[in-house]
């Protein structure tokens, strides 16, 4: 196996420097990189035959393994175009892969450290993006926006260090998680109401929980005539929208300027009269605007990495706090704890479930109150015990919630009724 990943260094070396070269595209000169390819093989076969080198056992594959790492994605190209395959890491020569199972299993056929840096300059190619000794961090939609790359490079980390993540699941609806087990009936009865009115949403949750494909559904249920304005810091949510539009942050050009943050495009949404903002990931600063987004009217729906609703809670206000603007934690907290309707909870197993698959499931949906001292009232709506448990309402409707819910549906339709009629029908 050694002399064989050797050899295929060796062609694939002298390959790339034929075709260098020669300033050949591989993408476009498909003809004559391959035959740059052939004679580098037919170079080491010759090699080979003085004693120089091991000789291969069939050059023919020889030939299509490198011409797919220089054409294609190498090793990864099979890889990537399964659709089990939730997340690529990369280590260094390393590949490892979760499928949707959640199981992780390591590449068989072997790479090198140098090819997987080329496969990911070569994902980088057709974006903004870039991954230098000025910049060993980037993150950056690929794979014609099915994925999401984050790489690192040194001195940042000591080899390359790559997630490559799917999105599996980019436009289901509160209906297609129902079937899945993610919700209940009147559960999605309950966000669906929510969704018909200004409502601000906080989706919870650990990483690969389920939060992005959650809020995607919450957006399918907006009314068309509402104004959704999505900022994210690298697309993830798919959802048409008729009427708003999505924003991604833009990093900063060679010269180190031209950046816009996720802070500036949420700042710059309040203006184009949203009727929703929607934060893909609020990890800093941006959190600040939503407390404008309140004043100014606006509903939001935005996700956060959290164990909890009260931690979830707790994270929007440091991060809003973050934005360094002369206001107290005691003001963010009550503009919070007054504008928040409900934080959204998820959970998924660790390990992968005994029917082979791995759950991701609303373990809690809570009401928030307003902040009494340091602590938010939370009301459960809501809950499951533990995962793979029924998620139960609690009986709990705030009167708030169904009175503005109430108010924008058709004649003779009521939150509370709608729910009733859906937790009727899931125990036929």
């Amino acid at each position: 196996m050694t002399a064989r990943v050797d050899a295929y260094d060796l062609i694939r070396r002298d390959a790339l420097c034929g075709i260098e070269r020669r300033r050949l595209e591989p993408d476009r000169e498909l003809v004559e990189v391959r035959t740059e390819v052939e004679r580098a093989v037919d170079a080491y076969q010759r090699r080979a035959r003085l004693g120089d080198e091991l000789p291969l056992g069939d050059p023919g594959a020889m030939v299509q393994r490198v011409l797919r790492s220089v054409t294609e994605l190498g090793p990864l190209s099979d890889l990537l175009a399964r659709r089990d395959v939730e997340e690529v890491f990369i280590e260094g020569a390393r590949v490892t892969y979760l499928d949707t199972a959640g199981r992780l299993r390591g590449l068989a056929e072997p790479t090198s450290e140098e090819e997987n840096r080329q496969i990911v300059d070569r994902l980088l190619a057709v974006t903004e993006r870039q991954l230098n000794a000025k910049y060993p961090l980037v993150q950056a939609r690929v794979l014609d926006g099915s994925a999401r790359l984050t790489a690192a490079i040194p001195p940042v980390s000591d080899r390359l260090s790559v997630t490559l993540r799917r999105y599996t699941v980019r436009d289901a609806g509160l209906d297609e998680l129902v079937a899945r087990g993610t919700l209940t009936p009147d559960a999605a009865a309950f966000l669906w109401g929510l969704m018909q009115i200004r409502s601000r949403v906080v989706v919870s949750g650990e990483p690969g929980a389920g939060k992005t494909t959650l809020l995607a559904a919450l957006l399918n249920a907006v009314p068309p005539g509402h104004c959704v304005r999505c900022c994210e810091e690298i697309r993830e949510i798919a959802v048409p929208v008729l009427h708003g539009a999505y924003y991604e942050v833009r990093p900063p050009g060679v010269d180190g300027t031209g950046e816009i943050g996720l802070r500036d495009l949420v700042k710059f949404v309040l203006a184009m009269r949203p009727d929703r903002i929607v934060v893909g990931e609020v990890r800093g600063s941006e959190a600040f605007e939503l407390t404008r987004a309140v004043n100014a009217g606006c509903g939001f729906c935005c996700t956060v990495h959290a164990n909890s609703a009260g931690d979830a809670m707790r994270a929007l206000v440091n991060a809003a706090l973050m934005a360094g603007e002369n206001v107290t934690e005691r003001v963010v907290r009550t503009v919070f704890g007054e504008a928040i309707d409900v934080v959204v909870q998820l959970a998924r197993d660790d390990v992968p479930h005994e029917t082979g698959s791995l759950r991701r499931q609303v373990v809690e949906v809570t009401a928030v109150g307003p902040a009494i001292g340091e602590e938010y009232s939370l009301e459960p709506i809501f809950v499951r015990e533990a995962l793979g448990r029924p998620l139960e309402w609690t009986g709990a409707l705030p009167a708030a919630i169904e009175q503005r819910v109430d108010r924008v549906l058709p004649d003779g339709m009521r939150l509370r009724t709608l729910l009733q009629r859906a937790r009727g029908e899931a125990r036929r």
